[in-house]
């Protein structure tokens, strides 16, 4: 039997997915190459969204794409476990022992062979070695922490409206520590939800009772942004009644106190670390060249420095620009665009062609504040100038990127049908998840 050339890529991630299903359907649907996607869940979820799966505003379960049912469609294979070593000499990945909820092994330690290996795994947040901050804080990496987060998000609001009814203390402070888009997301979704629960039967909670408060080291909120952006989301979260700190970091996390740098204590009955993100760990491991933060040194073409036939991209990998000596910034943008880049560069590849160098290029940046308002700023192509946009139209901005990344998973005939369920669903079904 002919050998294919076989493209393995572990991380079914925004740009890992979206990169498979362009090689499945190009590649491996004319039978040019063998396709595989490892990833340690069954299925995907656009992480942007993770924030409103916690909050209760989307149904993740109405989002989900399931890797094995995809794979079908678009000719590619999927292999469920989680990559923990590299063989490099005999260009094979090393996939951990698949256990159920029970601990007994379904599957025992794998190795698959490749041609190409494409590391696209993500990242996960960094909590700088915060003392405390691993055992009372809650994080927002991965589906199954978002709807941890959602289910006792819902216990306290619970509780809280027990007490309030008995006549008790009912005050329920949530603090989120890291003002980036994430952060900032997460505390306008919280106070929607502080405001449609009582709606729901929680009618002895006011949306006064939940204390959202936001934490910044930096001197403002949303630093890596313009500080025009910055200053109007500031004043949309104090106009939502969100408290935002800024200027100090967080020295210590307590079970329901946070500690800031000058001894100040705040209360804190919910804690959600926000404050960055850093590469796997165990990327740190590999045979290949990383950084300190973990990620992966690669080229502007995006290949590993070590070995060629190794790539990465998106949050995992430190990709160089040009001109700049900061790399490519960890945004979603960015593994898009990479997935596009590197899209071509296999294909080059399997071709005897040379690889395609990536330039990234920023399209802006637009920050949700719940169904409040919208607001942004939008890169000019001609002029290379950012404009300010913000409410109706910054909206329809924002919510063409899902849609541009559903475009890339399904196809346009696709996404419209699943844009049009979505506003039958939101006709049909409560504002906010009450399970």
């Amino acid at each position: 039997m002919e050998h294919k050339h076989h493209i393995v890529v572990v991380g079914g991630g925004a740009g890992g997915l979206e990169l498979v299903t362009r090689l499945g359907n190009k590649l491996g649907r004319k039978g040019k190459a063998r396709i595989t996607l490892v990833d340690a869940g069954l299925t995907h979820v656009w992480k942007p969204l993770l924030h409103e799966v916690a909050s209760g505003s989307l149904d993740a379960s109405a989002n989900e794409i399931n890797y094995r049912a995809h794979a079908r469609k678009h000719h590619y294979e999927f292999q469920l476990g989680r990559m923990t070593g590299l063989d490099r000499q005999d260009h094979q990945i090393i996939i951990a022992p698949f256990h159920d909820s029970d601990g007994n092994e379904v599957v025992p330690e794998r190795r698959i062979r490749y041609d190409t290996l494409v590391l696209a795994v993500g990242s996960t947040a960094n909590d700088f070695g915060t003392p405390g901050a691993q055992d009372h804080c809650l994080f927002l990496d991965s589906l199954p922490q978002a709807r941890r987060f959602h289910n006792l998000m819902l216990n306290a609001f619970l509780r809280k409206n027990h007490y309030a009814k008995e006549g008790h203390d009912h005050q329920l402070p949530i603090t989120i520590i890291g003002a980036g888009a994430t952060g900032v997301e997460l505390a306008a979704e919280l106070r929607l939800a502080s405001r449609e629960l009582p709606v729901y039967g929680m009618n002895h909670l006011n949306p006064g009772d939940i204390r959202v408060s936001v934490i910044e080291a930096a001197d403002r909120i949303l630093p890596a942004l313009p500080p025009r952006l910055s200053l109007a989301a500031t004043r949309e979260l104090q106009r939502q009644d969100v408290q935002v700190l800024t200027g100090q970091p967080v020295a210590e996390v307590r079970e329901n106190v946070v500690v800031m740098k000058d001894g100040t204590e705040i209360p804190s009955e919910m804690t959600i670390w926000a404050a960055g993100i850093k590469a796997p760990e165990w990327l740190g491991q590999l045979d290949v060249e990383t950084t300190r933060g973990n990620q992966v040194a690669v080229k502007q073409t995006l290949q590993s420095v070590t070995d060629p036939d190794i790539f990465s991209f998106g949050d995992c990998a430190a990709c160089p620009q040009p001109g700049s000596d900061r790399p490519v910034p960890p945004r979603a943008q960015a593994a898009h665009q990479q997935a596009d880049t590197l899209f071509k560069t296999l294909r080059h590849r399997l071709e005897g062609g040379e690889p395609v160098p990536f330039v990234y290029h920023d399209h802006g940046s637009l920050i949700n504040f719940s169904r409040y308002t919208t607001v942004g700023n939008l890169m000019g192509n001609l002029s290379g100038r950012s404009m300010y946009v913000e409410g109706k139209v910054a909206r329809l901005f924002y919510a063409s990127l899902y849609r541009m990344h559903q475009n890339a998973l399904h196809g346009p005939l696709r996404t419209a049908i699943i844009w049009a369920m979505d506003r039958v669903s939101r006709a049909m079904h409560p504002r906010l998840k009450l399970h």
